[in-house]
């Protein structure tokens, strides 16, 4: 019988099959479209979510808020449960900083109770690799502090190879200028991006076409990637399937995963790479960010 539940964030863009198969507890975090009302992310179509962006929608996101940590946190101890949060990336997001507050308030008041955490650094498919590997690892039978220590010894290699279709929505971020912005679409410059050992994005690179930033991602991957010490694959896109398929045969033929974790990157993240992005995380042989 299982003692333990894992929590995470809807930042990790996990597909919907997994969180069911592993009965996961996903923390929403909040999407804001044109000052409206805030709705979490699981409330919000993916592909809506992206046509609002095109026609102009200005989208923003906010952490997970304390209470909603609390209402579900609370409600798994009170079932005589024990808690494992595997947390985005607290260089990207408060998320994993509101869930660390409410856990030790939670400690105090369920001092029989076992709560556990760790920060990814992580996000989208990087975060989804992590959890998808704490959750096999329970089936597996290992105790939650055998599972952090597993996944703490994998998180740092876990290499994020990022490009967007778009530059305007890492203007409006603040990623990049806005001459850089207008420079880049009129070039057709795409962006390569990663994600560093404290969790934030660092942008490492440029080419010039669609095609070719597709074909960096994975020329990347070829140069520094280690499927045997860890099997997973992650591929996520933002509403541009056909092109994350053709990547995800390229990866399957080069490589032969042990399992593809391919899904769409949800209304969060999207929102600030806009549609047509694309992210290939696995595990590297040297550190990620190097």
């Amino acid at each position: 019988m299982r003692t333990f539940e894992i929590f995470t964030d809807s930042s990790c863009d996990l597909p919907q099959e997994y969180v069911q198969q592993f009965n996961l507890h996903v923390m929403q975090l909040e999407v804001i479209v044109d000052d409206q009302p805030p709705v979490l992310n699981r409330d919000i179509e993916v592909k809506k979510c992206y046509d609002l962006l095109r026609n102009g929608a200005n989208i923003k996101t906010s952490a997970v808020t304390l209470g909603h940590f609390e209402e579900h946190m609370r409600a798994c101890l009170q079932e005589g449960k024990d808690i494992l949060y595997v947390g985005f990336s607290s260089g990207l997001s408060a998320t994993y900083n509101n869930g660390v507050m409410v856990i030790n308030e939670l400690k105090d008041e369920f001092p029989e109770r076992k709560i556990l955490h760790t920060d990814t650094f992580a996000a989208t498919g990087g975060q989804g690799l992590l959890v998808y590997y704490a959750a096999q690892l329970r089936e597996e039978g290992c105790s939650m502090e055998e599972i952090i220590e597993k996944v703490d010894a994998v998180k740092d290699h876990i290499h994020h190879q990022i490009t967007v279709e778009n530059l305007f929505f890492l203007k409006r971020g603040g990623r990049i200028s806005a001459t850089t912005a207008i420079a880049g679409s009129v070039l057709q410059i795409k962006p390569i991006i990663i994600m560093d050992m404290a969790g934030k994005l660092q942008s490492v690179g440029k080419v010039r076409g669609r095609k070719a930033s597709i074909t960096e991602l994975f020329s990347k991957m070829k140069a520094s990637a280690d499927l045997e010490e860890f099997g997973y694959v992650g591929i996520s896109h933002s509403d541009c399937i056909e092109e994350a398929k053709a990547l995800a045969e390229l990866v399957e033929r080069e490589f032969h995963p042990k399992k593809i974790i391919f899904g769409d990157i949800g209304p969060v993240i999207g929102a600030h790479t806009g549609p047509g992005a694309m992210a290939l995380t696995y595990y590297g042989r040297e550190l990620k960010g190097i």
